[in-house]
C-alpha cells in the first residue's frame, strides 16, 4: 500500500485521489475550504466539480496539510497554475516540521503567467531538494468527468526518475485506468500546456458553425507547430506522438468536456472574454498559455501561425472570421 496526498480537490484532484484510493491505497485529499472536506468525507461527493459522482468511502479529505502529507511516500498536486507557489510554500512548511522527504508530481496543465516557467520548475523553486526525491507529472488525454465514471483511460506518468514514475504508475493503474511511463518530464509538460491553445481554436471553429474538416486541419496542423517549438526548447519528438502529446490533444481539441474548448465554442458565439472567463467559474489555462507561447514563438524563432491567430483573436481583438481568411490566405506550401 502506497501512501499519497492529493494537493486540491478541484475535479481532476478528486478523480486522482479516487482511483488511488479504490485501488486499496491510503490516500488523503487536501483542500483548504472545511466545507468541501466535509462534503467529501460525509456524503462522499465533491457536487460543484463531479456533481454527478459518488466517491470512495475509502477517501479521507483534509484541510491540515500537516495531516496530508505526514508520513506520505508521494504528493501529488492538482492545483491550478496561480496557485502552485502558495500551495508549494504550505506543502514546504509542513514537510520541514515533519523532517520529511516525498517524490513529489503534480498533474497541472499550464505555464506560470509571466516567467511562462513550467510546473515543475516552479514546484523546484518552492521545495527544497532535501524534501523531494523526485519530479514527475501526469498527463495525457483524460477528462475527470469521464475517469470518475471508470470510463477506460490512459496516462502517462513521465519523469527522470524512473522508479518514482513506476510507483505512481502502479498506484494509478487498473482495470479501467492504465498508467504508461516516460522519461521526458520537459516535453510532457510542454506538450500538455500547448495543447490548450489549440483547444480554444478548435471551440472558436465550432462556435462559428465550421465542422469535422476545419477541427481536423487546425489540430493536425497544430501538431507541426507543437513539435517545432517542443524540439526547439527540448523536447523529445517521440513524446509528441504519444499520449502526452497527440492523445491530450485530441481529446481536449474536441470534447465538450474541455474547459478550454468550451471558453472557444463560446467566443466563435461571439462572447466577449472577460465575460467567458467570469461565467466558466474555473481556470482557462490556454487563454494565458497562448501569450506564453506567443512569446516562445518569437523567442526560439519558430513559426506559429495558428498560435498567432489565436493570440490575435485573445489579445488584440481582431474579429475572428479575419484571422481565419488570413490563416487560410497564407502562401501556398508543401507539408514537408
Amino acid at each position: 500500500m502506497t501512501k499519497i496526498a492529493v494537493l486540491g480537490a478541484g475535479s481532476w484532484g478528486t478523480a486522482l485521489a479516487n482511483i488511488a484510493s479504490e485501488n486499496g491505497h491510503d490516500v488523503r485529499l487536501w483542500t483548504h475550504r472545511a466545507d468541501q472536506v466535509v462534503e467529501i468525507n460525509q456524503q462522499h461527493q465533491n457536487v460543484k466539480y463531479l456533481p454527478d459522482a459518488t466517491l470512495t468511502d475509502r477517501l479521507v479529505a483534509t484541510n491540515d496539510m500537516l495531516v496530508a502529507v505526514k508520513d506520505v511516500d508521494i504528493v501529488l498536486s492538482v492545483v491550478p497554475t496561480k496557485a502552485v507557489r502558495q500551495v508549494a510554500q504550505q506543502l514546504t512548511k509542513a514537510l520541514q516540521e515533519l523532517s520529511q522527504k516525498v517524490i513529489l508530481a503534480h498533474a497541472t496543465k499550464g505555464l506560470e503567467p509571466g516567467t511562462y516557467k513550467r510546473i515543475s520548475e516552479m514546484l523546484a523553486e518552492e521545495v527544497p531538494e532535501a524534501n523531494r526525491s523526485a519530479l514527475v507529472v501526469v498527463s495525457g488525454p483524460s477528462h475527470a468527468e469521464d475517469v470518475i465514471k471508470h470510463d477506460l483511460t490512459a496516462v502517462s506518468i513521465g519523469s527522470s526518475d524512473e522508479s518514482a514514475a513506476k510507483l505512481l504508475q502502479l498506484a494509478l493503474s487498473n482495470h479501467n485506468f492504465r498508467a504508461y511511463t516516460n522519461h521526458d518530464l520537459l516535453g510532457s509538460e510542454l506538450f500538455a500546456a500547448l495543447k490548450n491553445i489549440v483547444a480554444i481554436g478548435s471551440g472558436m471553429l465550432i462556435g462559428l458553425g465550421y465542422g469535422a474538416n476545419a477541427q481536423a486541419a487546425l489540430i493536425t496542423r497544430s501538431l507541426v507547430e507543437m513539435r517545432e517549438l517542443g524540439l526547439a526548447m527540448g523536447a523529445k519528438e517521440s513524446t509528441l506522438y504519444e499520449l502526452a502529446g497527440i492523445g491530450d490533444l485530441i481529446v481536449t481539441g474536441m470534447s465538450p468536456n474541455s474547459r478550454n474548448y468550451r471558453a472557444g465554442v463560446a467566443l466563435g458565439k461571439g462572447r466577449d472574454l472577460q465575460q467567458v472567463i467570469d461565467d466558466m467559474g474555473m481556470v482557462i489555462e490556454g487563454v494565458s498559455t497562448t501569450k506564453a507561447v506567443y512569446d516562445f514563438s518569437k523567442t526560439y524563432h519558430v513559426n506559429m501561425p495558428i498560435t498567432d491567430a489565436i493570440y490575435q483573436a485573445l489579445y488584440e481583438n481582431k474579429p475572428l472570421r479575419e484571422v481565419i481568411k488570413d490563416l487560410m490566405s497564407r502562401p501556398l506550401k508543401s507539408e514537408d
